[in-house]
């Protein structure tokens, strides 16, 4: 009798096995699906479901569909979601300042600084400071380049002066609009574009592909490729869901991270360039490049940002990005030797 009971029992662990329900992750975002953002969060998903051969569901919300800026930190460390992918600059009002060292002006160079910075000590220990809020980082992403656009041409600091100009809710970013003489109004991304169409903002700053695909360019006449800032996001998820997930599935899915957070990379350059030749295509707004001696003039009006906030940053951070900037520029000019 023993051996037909066996038997019954390991075909029912079997069976419960392939029926059990997977595990769901719902992740939110507040951009367009077409931007690497977007697309990146359905590379995941796909990675995701296959490595861990379908006991992960992963159920992407694009758009705000379900969370607007303000809200989605909340929401994840309630549980209500399990997966953002946020800017950075929204940690900043959850308490953890150091992260608004990505939204000073003029401090990454490059891409390849952002990328070096991010994957070193700097960006571990910026993810640790999230841990006792609840939230668990699991990787940075990035879109490239942020450019500010108005009704009006920006080509001298001066050109801001008096123009409600939206941003993310961040002090730097504040400090930086008011540096420029211009009004900064704290905006979720989802309303931005009713904002702009209305009059109730002049301008923005975002990269090319969210304004792009948010269809901003239709509504502002003048776009300004000023690369003054960089745009990162950090994904991460409910520390407690995370860390209740078993170790093989949390092995998959950091693999499936790995191998996602190399092709968004990959594809955010393109994206943006993709999508300033179907803005000038477009014939809806003008774009102006600055010049160097433009951008120059635009970093030393600047500065002011960077002393102001050196100690809520952290000056050791700081720092340290100059030394990881000034390394990539001496590695660059090796290699054209």
């Amino acid at each position: 009798m023993f051996r037909p009971v066996l038997a019954a029992l390991l075909l029912t662990a079997t069976t419960s096995a392939f029926t059990a329900d997977p595990i769901v992750i719902k992740f939110s975002h507040v951009v367009a699906t077409d931007t690497p953002k977007g697309k990146a969060a359905e590379k995941f998903k796909q990675l995701a479901e296959k490595h861990t051969s379908g006991r992960v569901k992963v159920e992407v919300y694009p758009n705000s569909q379900l969370y607007k800026d303000r809200e989605e930190l909340e929401a994840l460390q309630l549980g209500a979601v399990q997966m953002l992918a946020p800017s950075v600059s929204k940690f900043g009002p959850l308490g953890v300042r150091e992260f608004e060292v990505f939204d000073l002006p003029y401090l990454f160079p490059d891409a390849e600084t952002v990328d070096r910075v991010t994957d070193g000590e700097i960006g571990k220990s910026l993810f640790a400071r999230l841990e006792t809020r609840g939230i668990k980082g699991l990787a940075y992403w990035d879109n490239g380049f942020k450019q500010f656009s108005a009704n009006r041409p920006l080509r001298e600091p001066g050109d801001f002066r008096g123009l409600k100009m939206r941003i993310q809710s961040s002090k730097v970013l504040e400090a930086m609009v008011r540096q420029l003489g211009a009004l900064p109004q704290v905006m979720a991304f989802s309303e931005v574009y009713s904002a702009l169409q209305q009059r109730v903002v002049d301008g923005t700053e975002n990269p090319v592909s969210n304004l792009y695909t948010q269809k901003m360019h239709e509504v502002q006449s003048h776009l300004t490729i000023s690369d003054h800032g960089c745009l990162v996001y950090a994904v991460i998820v409910n520390r407690k869901f995370w860390e209740g997930l078993p170790a093989e599935i949390r092995a998959q899915l950091e693999k499936a991270m790995r191998e996602t957070t190399v092709y968004e990379r990959e594809i955010a350059k393109k994206e943006n360039e993709d999508a300033l030749a179907a803005v000038r295509a477009s014939k809806k707004t003008a774009v102006y490049v600055l010049s160097d001696a433009e951008r120059k003039r635009w970093r030393e009006a600047l500065l002011p940002v960077h002393a102001k906030f050196e100690q809520a940053v952290g000056r050791d951070n700081l720092q340290a990005i100059q030394r990881i900037a000034a390394a990539v520029e001496a590695d660059k000019a090796r290699k054209k030797k």
